[in-house]
């Protein structure tokens, strides 16, 4: 299935080394304002050749509105978004086209479909996510209608992690997508300057902008999470990650009891980005470890009813959200497509060795950032108008 969402569906189409890529968002209600500058600010933060610890492929994924936007509102039809790929390379699949690739979706998809992409890995590459991005940029503009917020970040790159105090503690502080508060400071992707530290002095002696691109708040980490990316690019080798999500302004009474619990629709959401590999919410697999008297949350009374203290089920009890701020993260695997050669089988089963060409990024997780954000702004959309429509 292309296809995710009940109210808000959002369907995505096109291939790595197409002619476009894009969706058809439907469900999000007519006259709602909608910006195509802040579509394409998120697609900015998503699209390839950042800088130079990600892809060199040049796309500058400009956004297309082909339906559904009027005067900067929509209509309550289907919303037609698009992107053209231009700097498309299939020739440089050509040898790759003889051998599956270790890590990559290759053969599953020889054996489901009976054929499969010549170039790069089709439905199954990162590119797809472009319509993700799109449809997500909407559903967020819909949510600031709502007072519903969120934001991502890099939490681990490898074994570097950011200190677990790392919070955004109101909604408050969350001023534009893009920015983040750590205690008094704040931290802008877009800003090009350097990072000091307490000392004035400059902590990283290559090109600034590539700790903004890491996309962790916690400056000392992010120069630390840069080096070791342009370390494993220059091994020709590849790293994964963790990428952390808050949503603040979610209403209690979100999601199902069951089948289709708010923590479970965002897993499916999540899980469904390519190269993810794992999704815990609130204290996640840590809370194991933990006796229930020091995992439950304690309520408190509050102008706005009953909430949690502390918030270790990360904003969801019983499969519906308690009003407390959704905290969930995502694990990303080390990126497939590496230049180490590696000892493998061609289609026919013979020995061979595969040294993978191409333009590819040493670690999503910078880019990942964006994508996390536009599946949980769908999640928490859908939600919030099934809510509306039953009750």
């Amino acid at each position: 299935m292309s296809t995710f969402g009940r109210v808000v569906r959002v369907t995505t189409f096109g291939e790595s080394h197409g002619e476009m890529v894009g969706c058809i968002l439907e469900g999000i209600p007519p006259n709602t304002t909608v910006s195509e500058e802040k579509i394409q600010h998120h697609l900015n933060r998503r699209k390839p050749g950042q800088s130079s610890i990600t892809t060199p492929r040049q796309e500058q994924d400009i956004v297309r509105v082909l339906s559904g936007i009027q005067n900067g509102v929509t209509l309550g039809t289907p919303v037609g978004l698009c992107v053209r790929n231009m700097d498309t390379r299939p020739e440089d699949y050509s040898r790759m086209r003889e051998i599956p690739r270790p890590g990559h979706a290759d053969v599953t998809y020889l054996y489901k479909y009976g054929v499969k992409s010549d170039s790069g890995g089709g439905r199954a590459s990162a590119r797809e996510t472009v319509g993700r991005v799109l449809a997500g940029a909407v559903a967020l503009q819909y949510l600031e209608t709502l007072g519903i917020k969120l934001v991502a970040w890099v939490h681990s790159v490898g074994n570097i992690s950011a200190p677990e105090e790392l919070e955004v503690t109101s909604a408050e502080q969350v001023e534009e997508q893009g920015t983040l508060f750590i205690g008094k400071d704040k931290v802008v992707y877009k800003s090009s300057e350097a990072y000091f530290d307490e000392n004035q002095n400059q902590v990283c002696n290559f090109e600034p902008a590539e700790t903004v691109f890491v996309r962790c708040p916690h400056q000392p980490t992010a120069v630390k999470m840069a080096k070791s990316i342009r370390e494993a690019k220059a091994e020709g080798d590849s790293l994964g990650g963790v990428v952390r999500c808050k949503v603040y302004g979610v209403p209690p009474g979100l999601g199902e009891p069951c089948f289709d619990k708010f923590e479970a629709l965002l897993a499916h959401a999540m899980l469904s980005i390519p190269a993810t590999k794992g999704f815990e919410i609130g204290s996640g697999f840590q809370g194991t470890t933990m006796r229930g008297s020091q995992h439950n949350d304690l309520y408190m009374n509050t102008p706005n009813g009953l909430r949690p203290t502390t918030n270790r089920a990360g904003g969801v009890l019983g499969g519906i959200s308690s009003g407390a701020e959704i905290d969930f993260k995502v694990a990303f695997k080390p990126v497939s497509t590496i230049s180490i050669p590696q000892e493998t089988v061609n289609w026919e089963g013979k020995q061979t060795v595969l040294e993978a060409r191409g333009r590819h990024d040493p670690c999503v997780l910078p880019r990942a950032v964006p994508i996390v954000e536009a599946m949980a702004a769908i999640v928490v959309a859908d939600l919030f108008l099934l809510q509306k429509l039953k009750y």
